[in-house]
């Protein structure tokens, strides 16, 4: 029951494609027509027309003009209607007004791509937008993609289409460059030219009123010629669609981004300290972090960056050795490094041992290794070497300095050998046209060089963190896939929110906060309302003394700020005076603010006061925050920002990057507190922000985190009003989607489990390939894959560690039952992969089931599932790819009604299932048809 899923690295991949990616239009044209075109010198039309045919990108070009019957000699039409060929992509450059009515021509004729120059939209105030929206509506009745508006244009120097206004097309290379501004293009073209530097796409995105960040770096990512992306970014546009692109290809090539606009201040009418602490720029910080995009801060640095990262391999960590012939420059390196977050790497003792037999007495014997003003170009290759080999290095910095002894011509040239060491390794050479020789060679051999050694440990403290968020975003989780997942008790939240929203209220009390905290998990202090003193007392009876009263209503945020907190009540005469106290404090401020109070136990438990917070970023929705909590949270401001859903390892990434992090794991004699406990108090805290939707912040301050345990001491939830949740921005990335969680029985009455695959599942995959037998492998595959591939990390995570937008895979596994002495192992036993072909609306199956578990109904069953989510996910069909020999999954496609046809690949069958017949075929049995 297998099916052949082509692996994104597959060549027979691009036979698939056979249609052409709608982006094709655009970036590989046959034909061109520039409507605008215009003789007059100087002008936009003029400019664009004369730079698509002096640069021939192997097309026709047609200007468009009314006005005129030739341009430039080249005979010119009055309408697109009137151009003899299909026209693939249109260049508009006529005023803003008369775009919508071009658009609904060039429709009409089948033109499928645009790029519009024009400015005069969004830009200029609602007129504009309102154009814009024209627009966009006319080309979606076509399907036509467009670039702009208000954008330089296109080039793809490979194919030698220049579709733009500026001066010259750029040099044809392996760098993808993506800008906001027109202006900054044409800077960069011009920096370009002079530094020989090659771009394999040089896009102006515009406003993005279609063709967005997604749909370019998804494009892109599958382009064989680009190497790396690089964006110059004003504004995200569509934070969910970047984020999903993003991460689909930043495991593949390097993204790199220059993002203006570092600061906007916090929500101001947020009335709860996460709000208050989180900044818009720090979101959009953390959203990079989780997709595996390195922000950068200069144009430099872009570049640079992307230089890097195509010649060198990411370091594993942030320890640098570094070898230089003069103590100044180490040591400025040395600071650069610690400044920027990395660390000098502590020469081990082998390696100590093996540079004291050939270097100077002299040498430094510690790192930085300072080989001596007088040093060869024979002690610097002979010191990389035995540097090289240190475990305790991750990357390794070479500085000359040209001194009377120094030849940094053939030092470069020694150092050749030693471009690829497994680790990066980056250079120096200090000094103008004495080491321009040696600098050449260096970059010849893919050695990055650098006049700075400042300069090249900042580049190297960009890497380490690059490589360092894209392991916590693959990293598996430590919770192990079978241990047993907690339940919310997602009823009693229900109840909870209805009865607050039946109240028209935005403010859950603090005992209904700690109540739906506890649903999901959350350690809580137990607290019971008293309305009155007595009932007060009667409680802290019961509890036992010292206890805490705070008040208890409905309306007030912070009960501290109006008096309303009393600690440490020793005895029945505190408690009555404290309830007073705050009762008359409250009722001269607002009387119908006074509920009773709340009576909790006295937590007595020494530890540390975190803060665990959630508000909604406009772009990102839900982000949570973590860090130092207590009274003066927003004065130390000691905290770190991340998107939900959470993983453990997400949460650790996310703790490591406060200060209060380090006093957790224990210092000057204190014991650490439970790191992974609280990982997974993350974790759950992450799973009540994403399932309910309700909430529109929360605030955990303190969550009191010691090693005998953890409590949140008092929480406060603030809901949406009506309005405010239907207009509330959806979350960027998706949650596991539980709706997709079944029961199903075999024939032999095996009660499995057929749920949504998650990173925690990669060891049970793990286990699950190596029960295969070579016929299972052969018919899912078309050929032999060896065990140690398919159990390989870097392919499992793209199995488990999944975008639910652009994949849905479902495991069908079996738990341990105390009943059936044979089931004594979790384990899965069938995979089923559903996954959106790129540039359609279309997606691919496959799937495969473990021999023992074959010819019980459960490939039928997977696929069953799978047609079902393709309708739910509105697909427009599902195809996969079925060896002539897998007779058994042909029967089962054929049984669901897919179509089978011949392929276009000898050997196999395409089978195909068009979703809008399950449709039809689900509306009849509703009918009773």
């Amino acid at each position: 029951m297998q099916n052949k899923l082509l692996e994104c690295n597959d060549p027979a991949h691009d036979i698939w494609k056979g249609q052409r990616h709608p982006l094709d239009c655009i970036f590989h044209p046959r034909s061109v027509a520039v409507i605008g075109a215009s003789e007059r010198e100087g002008s936009v039309g003029r400019t664009l027309l004369w730079n698509l045919i002096r640069s021939p990108f192997g097309g026709t070009v047609f200007p468009v003009n009314p006005q005129r019957h030739s341009i430039l000699g080249i005979k010119s039409y009055p309408d697109i209607a009137n151009v003899p060929e299909v026209v693939d992509l249109a260049v508009i450059a006529t005023p803003a007004a008369t775009v919508p009515q071009v658009i609904r021509e060039c429709v009409a004729v089948g033109v499928k791509g645009a790029i519009i120059v024009s400015a005069g939209f969004k830009e200029i105030g609602e007129a504009g937008a309102a154009l814009e929206r024209e627009i966009l509506t006319e080309a979606r009745k076509g399907g036509m993609r467009i670039i702009g508006p208000n954008c330089l244009g296109l080039m793809n120097p490979l194919g030698g289409l220049n579709a733009t206004f500026a001066g010259a097309i750029a040099r044809a290379g392996n760098v993808a460059f993506i800008s906001q501004s027109g202006a900054l293009c044409t800077s960069i073209l011009d920096w370009s030219l002079g530094e020989n530097v090659g771009f394999s796409a040089f896009v102006s995105i515009g406003s993005m009123l279609d063709v967005g960040w997604g749909d370019l770096i998804e494009y892109l990512g599958d382009d064989p010629h680009t190497n790396s992306i690089v964006l110059y970014m004003e504004s995200i546009g569509d934070a969910h669609a970047f984020l999903s692109a993003a991460r689909e290809v930043a495991m593949d090539k390097p993204i790199i981004v220059l993002k203006v606009g570092h600061t906007e201040a916090a929500a101001k009418a947020a009335a709860s300290h996460t709000g208050a602490l989180t900044g818009r720029d720090e979101v959009l910080n953390a959203a990079f972090r989780r997709c595996g995009v390195l922000r950068v801060h200069t144009i430099s640095d872009l570049f640079d960056m992307a230089e890097i990262l195509a010649k060198q391999p990411r370091p594993k960590g942030n320890r640098l050795s570094i070898v230089t012939n003069a103590g100044g420059p180490g040591a400025i390196a040395t600071d650069a490094l610690i400044s920027g977050g990395g660390a000098l790497s502590e020469l081990a003792p082998e390696t100590l041992t093996e540079l004291d037999r050939f270097l100077p007495a002299q040498w430094s014997h510690h790192n930085p290794i300072d080989i001596l003003g007088d040093a060869s170009c024979d002690r610097y290759a002979q010191t990389l070497e035995v540097v090289a080999e240190d475990p305790n290095s991750d990357g390794l910095l070479v500085i000359l300095t040209p001194q009377a002894m120094t030849d940094p011509t053939q030092t470069a040239e020694k150092l050749k050998a030693y471009s690829q060491l497994g680790k990066p390794i980056l250079s120096s050479w200090m000094g103008g046209h004495e080491v321009a020789a040696g600098t050449q060679i260096l970059n010849q051999a893919n050695i990055p060089t650098f006049p700075y050694p400042d300069t090249a440990v900042r580049l190297f403290n960009y890497m380490w963190r690059y490589s360092y968020n894209l392991r916590g975003i693959y990293e598996t989780p430590s919770l192990p896939a079978d241990s047993d997942w907690f339940t919310p008790d997602r009823r009693l939240v229900e109840q909870i929110l209805a009865k607050a929203i039946k109240s028209d209220r935005t403010l859950l009390t603090e005992h209904e906060s700690k109540q739906l905290l506890a649903a999901y998990g959350l350690p809580t202090i137990a607290t019971e309302i008293a309305k009155s003193d007595l009932e007060a007392v009667e409680i802290a009876d019961r509890f036992g003394y010292p206890v805490v009263l705070k008040l208890h209503s409905e309306i007030i945020t912070h009960k501290t700020d109006v008096g309303g907190v009393r600690l440490n009540l020793a005895d029945a005469a505190d408690v009555s005076r404290a309830f007073a106290q705050i009762k008359s404090k409250v009722n001269s401020i607002d009387p119908a603010a006074f509920l009773g109070v709340t009576v909790q136990p006295m937590i007595k438990m020494e530890g540390y006061e975190l803060i665990l917070g959630s508000s909604l970023d406009p772009q990102f929705g839900a982000v949570i925050l973590f860090g130092m909590g207590g009274q003066l949270v927003e004065v130390f401001q000691d905290r770190s920002l991340a998107l939900p859903p959470l993983n453990t390892t997400l949460a650790r990434r996310m703790m490591e990057q406060t200060r209060i992090y380090q006093a957790l794991q224990g210092i000057r004699g204190r014991k650490a507190i439970d790191m992974a406990k609280l990982e997974q108090l993350l974790v759950s805290f992450s799973q009540l922000i994403v399932e309910q939707p309700q909430i529109r912040e929360i605030d955990i301050n303190p969550l009191l985190v010691s090693p005998e345990g953890m409590i949140a001491l008092d929480a406060r939830i603030l809901l949406h009003t009506q309005s405010s949740f239907a207009d509330r921005p959806l979350p960027a990335i998706r949650p596991y989607p539980t709706k997709y969680v079944q029961h199903w029985e075999s024939r032999k009455g095996d009660r499995l489990n057929i749920r949504p695959i998650r990173p925690e599942d990669e060891p049970l995959m793990v286990q699950f390939h190596q029960n295969l037998s070579e016929e299972s492998v052969y018919l899912r595959y078309a050929h032999m894959v060896k065990l140690n591939k398919r159990i390989a990390h870097e392919r499992l995570t793209r199995i488990c560690f999944i975008d639910y937008d652009r994949e849905m895979i479902l495991v069908a596994d079996r738990k341990a039952d105390a009943q059936n002495l044979q089931n004594l192992e979790h384990e899965i036993l069938a995979v089923a992969r559903l996954s959106k072909l790129h540039g359609t609306n279309e997606a691919e199956f496959a799937l495969i089931v473990s021999d023992r578990y074959q010819n019980q109904g459960l490939g039928t069953e997977l696929l069953t599932r799978l047609l079902e989510i393709g309708k739910e996910e509105q697909l427009e069909a599902i195809v996969g790819y079925i060896l002539n020999s897998n007779y058994k999954m042909q029967s089962i496609c054929r049984k669901l009604g897919f179509k089978l046809l011949p392929d276009a690949i000898e050997g196999r069958l395409k089978a195909i299932f068009h979703l809008h017949e399950l449709c039809r075929l689900m509306e009849a049995t509703v009918n009773g048809k």
